[in-house]
């Protein structure tokens, strides 16, 4: 067996070719930037389609996108999550209709209004990044009723050592890290009481796992379905190497956040037998580096 990666040098890809290997299915990885997999670009259908005919593979995990929510990423979202889609989708069904196909969807693209979001919760188009999502799904569907086994994960937060430091949660493990090892700065954060979850890289992979090897639920939200607040990221990571985190953080109190809280219920991936083994203060520690 073998499976296609692509967007593999993000943190969900490093995890998910861990998992493959260790199941003994051969990886393909793609990128656009250079590394240890082949670089190619998933918004160009002729690179796409030749690399489907050449592989025929078992398993296609479409996870390239950009996660910027700004207006100034509409073109670059469409392009890799849309186009990307379809130019995976189609090359698909005309030539290698017995793959299974991953597509990699967002809790940003449901309508949040502060209550656990599951499959039927219904889209919101807020965002570029959610318009994005939602043609991508909507594409998934279309296909579906054409033959096709395509797949679709709802992520809610996750994160690893592995995460961008633009991401609040790296960015305050980053700068513990740096604290710790003597450095003397500031952390400027927003609204310290938006709750979001914080659940493990490798755990979500592992339901993306579990959600392929079914064939009767095409759609998951994957998610703990617990939130917590950054001020209780801040105790934990702050509290790792014993000191006060009121004293390193500045509150910007002219910030707006997206939400104030964004939570999953997780009851159909969780039905099929996934749950995530890293709790809040675990992830804190293999983020900081803490025993």
């Amino acid at each position: 067996m073998n499976a296609i990666i692509f967007g593999i040098n993000g943190q969900d890809g490093f995890y998910l070719q861990e998992l493959l290997l260790k199941n003994d299915i051969t990886v393909i990885g793609v990128s656009r930037s250079k590394g240890n997999w082949q670089q190619g670009n998933i918004e160009d259908i002729a690179f796409v389609k030749a690399l489907i005919i050449k592989e025929q593979p078992t398993f296609i995990f479409h996870l390239a996108a950009n996660s910027s929510t700004s207006h100034d990423a509409l073109f670059e979202n469409h392009a890799s999550i849309c186009n990307g889609t379809l130019h995976i989708l189609e090359s698909v069904y005309k030539y290698s209709p017995h793959s299974k196909v991953f597509l990699s969807g967002s809790a940003l693209q449901f309508k949040n209004e502060g209550f656990p979001i599951n499959e039927e919760s219904v889209f919101e188009a807020k965002s570029p990044y959610a318009v994005a999502r939602i043609q991508s799904v909507y594409a998934a569907r279309y296909y579906r009723t054409l033959g096709l086994q395509v797949y679709v994960g709802y992520f809610f937060n996750h994160d690893s050592p592995r995460r961008l430091e633009k991401h609040i949660s790296q960015k305050i493990a980053l700068s513990v890290q740096r604290i710790a090892n003597g450095r003397d700065e500031k952390i400027e954060i927003g609204d310290i009481s938006v709750e979001k979850e914080y659940t493990f890289a490798g755990d979500i992979v592992q339901a993306i796992w579990i959600l392929l090897n079914q064939n009767t639920i095409y759609e998951a939200v994957i998610g703990s379905g617990k939130s917590y607040s950054i001020e209780k990221w801040l105790e934990c990571c702050f509290g790792i190497i014993q000191k006060n985190w009121k004293d390193y953080v500045i509150e910007k109190h002219d910030f707006t956040p997206e939400y104030k809280i964004l939570v999953s219920n997780p009851q159909i991936i969780k039905s099929l037998g996934w749950q995530p083994k890293i709790e809040l203060e675990a992830l804190a520690h293999l983020m900081i580096g803490g025993k």
